[in-house]
């Protein structure tokens, strides 16, 4: 079955074409719900919560550019918007400190460690980080997807990096990266 008939069954509350749509693209998205949440139940509730809102959404479809990225803007908007709920966002210094870029080897610190360390970031700094250096937002929609200053995005990627700097120096200072399990 092709992805636009997929699409267009999903469309008619198909129950079989929402099954198969789910079952294709819940791992990819099930990645992004990871970045954005707390932890793994977490992110699992996420998914739940947002696929019932592509379904919901998927009228909205017009087969204009890419359905993954379609797919991916409404779980990362859907997660915000739970965040924007929550009073963490409006407290936050607007002092902005120099970024200070991040040089390590590449396969010194596993992947799983690094979205470890990531996911125990507070969360409006693991929601700037992600949204800024992983998914590639510049500051001014950030700021405008979280209802929050450009100043204030940039403050909290700044001590995002720093601390996720400290964390990756400490333990390769240890010389051992914690296994995740």
């Amino acid at each position: 079955m092709s992805i636009e008939q997929l699409i267009n069954d999903c469309k008619k509350n198909d129950i079989k074409a929402q099954e198969q749509l789910y079952r294709d693209y819940a791992p990819k998205l099930f990645s992004v719900c990871l970045k954005y949440s707390r932890n793994y139940t977490e992110a699992q509730d996420n998914l739940q919560d947002g696929f019932l809102l592509i379904f919901e959404k998927l009228r909205l479809y017009s087969f204009k550019g890419s359905f993954d990225g379609w797919l991916k803007r409404v779980m990362i908007n859907h997660i915000l918007q739970l965040y924007r709920k929550e009073t963490f966002l409006r407290l936050v210094n607007e002092e902005v400190t120099e970024a200070e870029e991040i040089e390590i080897e590449e396969e010194a610190v596993p992947l799983e460690y690094l979205m470890k360390i990531i996911q125990e970031l507070p969360d409006r700094y693991r929601l700037v980080f992600n949204l800024f250096a992983i998914d590639g937002y510049s500051h001014q929609e950030i700021a405008e997807m979280l209802n929050i200053n450009i100043g204030t995005s940039k403050s909290n990627l700044s001590r995002a990096r720093m601390i996720l700097k400290e964390k990756i120096e400490h333990n390769m200072g240890n010389s051992t990266i914690p296994s995740v399990k």
